[in-house]
């Protein structure tokens, strides 16, 4: 692996743990200006990605001139068509994932979502984090970095479940290790087939950005039908 490869990952791992730090100092700021120090969360969550994402990018300024897997990269037209093409494939790996999951008895929804739903409702313009600073992140440093590094050495499906798998314990929900693994495989899958960076990052900024649109808007609705399909599990597990 390059040695810009290892420094991104520092860098990765080092804006996810700072919080610890950062936070407690933020609030230290914040009660002493008088400032609402509910939205010392936000505020540290968007400066920090931004911060991790500059320096990236600061790394990979020679790369981003050729964001390709090798010189054999799609046309422009067929990485656009893959583009948009690839937020259904996602939607659709994500819903399968999910009913999956539902089916072998795991809860239904994702504590991370709500989190970053509530954080959002206090602080609409954290939406940058979810929908377009982190997915930019995660695509960078778990398809470019680990599966591209991975890549290089084994065959597509082992170096896609390793970097799949990475990806999804870094969400923090091992319960959703299916959901998150199934989202990986399918970035992967579009990096691969369009040799360009930029495909899965679209496909995974657009997707993100249409899932917080949704629950946003249709919060209650959704909230009703989880209820729902879990009293119709339950119901139908009685007679199992």
């Amino acid at each position: 692996m390059k040695r810009e490869y290892w420094i991104i990952l520092i860098v990765y791992i080092a804006m996810q743990l700072s919080s610890l730090l950062g936070i407690p100092g933020l609030m230290f700021i914040f009660g002493y200006l008088g400032m609402d120090q509910g939205l010392v969360i936000p505020y540290w969550l968007i400066f920090s990605f931004s911060f991790a994402l500059i320096i990236i990018l600061f790394l990979l300024r020679k790369e981003m001139r050729k964001p390709r897997l090798d010189e054999r990269g799609s046309s422009f037209s067929q990485s656009a068509v893959w583009a948009v093409a690839g937020i259904f494939l996602a939607l659709f790996s994500q819903a399968l994932a999910a009913n999956i999951e539902r089916l072998i008895g795991i809860e239904m929804g994702s504590e991370n979502t709500q989190q970053i739903m509530r954080i959002i409702e206090s602080f609409p313009l954290a939406i940058l984090v979810s929908s377009v600073l982190g997915p930019i992140l995660e695509e960078i440093v778990f398809r470019k970095v680990i599966f591209g590094s991975l890549y290089k050495r084994f065959n597509f499906f082992v170096s896609a479940l390793i970097s799949s798998v990475i990806f999804a314990l870094a969400h923090m929900e091992p319960q959703h290790l299916l959901l998150y693994s199934a989202m990986g495989f399918t970035f992967a899958f579009l990096y691969v087939k369009t040799k360009n960076i930029i495909v899965p990052i679209f496909a995974h900024v657009s997707m993100n950005t249409l899932v917080v649109v949704i629950q946003s808007v249709y919060k209650d609705d959704i909230e009703k039908l989880i209820r729902e399909a879990e009293a119709l599990q339950n119901f139908i597990g009685g007679f199992l």
